[in-house]
């Protein structure tokens, strides 16, 4: 299982970042497209993108391909 990606505010832009990373992957120019990338990422190494708010705070959170089989609760 690869890295979660994180999408973060960077500097006036909005980047893509691993989980640990203390460097940015790819940046975009909005917070769409910076998920856009991210999902992409996060289903080649079947991880999670976690969103966050200008603020850094977690918005959202999506799995691609580490799901629990059957689902739990």
């Amino acid at each position: 299982m690869g890295k979660n990606q994180h999408v973060v505010p960077h500097n006036d832009t909005w980047g893509v970042k691993g989980a640990g990373n203390t460097r940015i992957t790819k940046t975009a120019d909005t917070q769409k497209q910076a998920i856009n990338i991210a999902k992409e990422i996060a289903k080649n190494q079947k991880s999670e993108v976690v969103i966050h708010r200008p603020n850094g705070e977690i918005r959202d959170k999506n799995s691609y391909g580490n799901d629990p089989f059957p689902p739990k609760g």
